[in-house]
């Protein structure tokens, strides 16, 4: 269950009333690693097989689907065993000197653990400015239309007004990939790729829109992806748009009825 009704009062022109209001359900949300307790998620309780894979994908454990060897869920755990030999180890290491780490909550993101280990993942690849497709280009009407289509769609946010919603786009043909919703926005975008992950769908030719601000975190989640262009109804912030521009990717804040801000390489944008 990931949302339910509850009794409240409504005021509303000066009058007062009792109705029922729909509000979501954030649940905690465990993730293992060949039975190893790795991280524990704050999240809406739905698209929780996306959402494992996606935020796995996001921090390296796995490159891609085939990595997976099985995957059990059940109400609170998602329980993934790897095919290769990998271990946790190193991960594990620098988590245990920092215990509040594991824990992502629905509002900030993150922690620097995290995004230390994803930038380093990044760096062991050797993926710095070749994270993105720099000769992709798209129409900025298409633009426009994908956060129209993605708002449309978000049904959860227009029943509750409670969650964030990011979707993926094929650039070439411009229909919509997937869309999904979650309290957090980095959850939301997690359980985006995870499904594209899931579904062998490369990812290096699609715009990734989302609700939330554009942090340096989820702009993390598009390098290692390689996604090539990020766009937000919301506003960039200084370290989104300081990774952005490093590793070559186009990041558009801002994007409301006919007007957007893109705040790193525009040359993709054509008018």
């Amino acid at each position: 269950m990931f949302k339910r009704k509850v009794s409240i009062i409504q005021i509303k022109k000066d009058k007062k009333k009792e109705i029922f209001d729909q509000v979501l359900v954030e649940k905690s949300i465990n993730i293992l690693i060949n039975s190893q307790p790795l991280v524990n998620i704050i999240c809406l309780p739905k698209d929780i097989k996306q959402l494992a894979i996606g935020f796995l994908y996001s921090i390296g454990v796995i490159d891609n689907i085939r990595d997976i060897k099985t995957i059990k869920i059940d109400e609170s755990k998602v329980n993934i065993q790897l095919k290769s030999s990998r271990t946790l180890k190193n991960i594990s290491n620098y988590l245990k000197k920092n215990p509040i780490s594991r824990i992502i909550d629905t509002s900030c993101g993150i922690s620097s653990s995290w995004r230390d280990i994803i930038k380093q993942k990044l760096n062991n690849d050797k993926e710095k400015n070749t994270s993105s497709d720099k000769d992709i280009q798209i129409n900025q009407e298409n633009i426009f239309l994908a956060l129209k289509e993605m708002q449309i769609n978000t049904t959860l946010f227009r029943e509750t007004g409670g969650c964030h919603g990011a979707s993926i786009f094929n650039i070439e043909d411009k229909k919509m990939l997937i869309i999904m919703e979650d309290i957090g926005r980095h959850n939301a975008i997690d359980k985006a790729i995870g499904e594209l992950i899931i579904n062998n769908i490369p990812l290096n030719n699609v715009l990734l829109t989302t609700t939330g601000r554009l942090t340096g975190d989820v702009v993390l989640k598009a390098i290692r992806a390689k996604i090539p262009i990020v766009a937000s109804i919301s506003a960039p912030i200084e370290s989104g748009i300081r990774l952005a521009f490093a590793y070559g990717i186009t990041l558009i804040g801002f994007v409301r009825g006919s007007r957007m801000n893109i705040y790193t390489h525009p040359k993709r944008i054509i008018l």
